[in-house]
């Protein structure tokens, strides 16, 4: 595994003859996992809004690299990505997302937070699992700990909009989604793991993505701070693809308050342990999506 501070891709197990696919790969922490991952050996789809800026972030990275376009916040453009998907995958890695954006709606009615950062993510891995062969990796986020999920208005339909609450809820909702995927998995006698990671505190833009000036310079100004780097960022993710961890592992950085350091397990929120909650935010997920459980 990579060292703090480091992008030594040589510290990665060999990635040689695997297939990995990674969500929001055109910038930030999924870019630094997919060049890693490329530099070991895997070969590794850029899975991107935008061809464009995809082709640019593959271009920069060694190995075996391919684009192709993907945006979770609309159902239709993930049907696409899974039907033309063909061959074994060995990880999905489910990192791309979006922060504490103002109130919208995805392309098929979902609040903007919840319908990329969950549920586009949960219909793109029951459509690709058939081919998945190794495992599942859930980036979600410590913010995870101030979320609620509400499944009476998980889109904030009747309630007061929050964006920071309603990013909460969206990345618990990562956690719920990696706690009910393993039960299946295993009840299904699957040997395809499902696990999370979390960046800890990483400089990747997210924070100053904003329509608010006074946010967008305070998002800055702390970055200069509390921030590491994106690579460091994107360790907990590349230590949920490479290392051999049981399924629904959670991994963060080792640091005071998890913000920065080298990978390593830790903890979650009584809410994202919550099986019953899991159970019930599953089956309205398939309903949202118009998805089922494939195995």
């Amino acid at each position: 595994m990579a060292r703090s501070g480091s992008t030594d891709d040589g510290d990665l197990p060999d990635q040689h003859g695997r297939t990995v696919v990674v969500t929001g790969a055109s910038s930030g922490i999924g870019r630094s996992a997919a060049r890693a991952l490329a530099g070991a050996g895997a070969r590794v789809v850029l899975a991107v809004r935008s061809a464009e800026r995809g082709r640019a972030a593959a271009a920069t990275m060694p190995g075996q690299t391919e684009v192709r376009v993907v945006d979770l916040a609309d159902l239709a453009s993930v049907r696409a990505f899974a039907a033309a998907w063909d061959g074994p995958l060995d990880v999905l890695v489910n990192n791309a997302g979006v922060m504490m954006v103002p109130q919208g709606r995805t392309a098929d009615g979902f609040e903007t937070q919840i319908g990329t950062n969950h549920l586009g993510a949960f219909a793109l891995t029951l459509l690709l699992l058939p081919h998945v062969r190794d495992r599942v990796v859930a980036v979600s986020s410590s913010a995870h700990r101030f979320g609620r999920v509400d499944l009476a208005d998980l889109g904030w339909e009747r309630r007061r909009y929050q964006r920071v609450a309603a990013y909460g809820q969206s990345k618990l909702a990562n956690l719920l989604f990696t706690l009910e995927l393993q039960r299946r998995l295993t009840a299904a006698g699957s040997s395809v793991r499902a696990l999370a990671a979390h960046p800890g505190w990483a400089a990747t833009g997210l924070q100053t993505r904003t329509e608010n000036r006074a946010a967008v310079l305070a998002g800055r100004a702390a970055n200069a701070v509390f921030a590491q780097s994106a690579d460091d960022g994107a360790l907990p993710t590349l230590a949920a693809v490479t290392r051999d961890l049981p399924g629904g592992s959670y991994l963060g950085p080792s640091g005071r308050g998890e913000l920065r350091g080298l990978p390593t397990l830790v903890g979650r929120s009584v809410d994202a342990s919550d099986t019953s909650l899991a159970r019930r935010l599953w089956t309205l997920s398939e309903e949202l999506t118009g998805t089922s459980w494939p195995l």
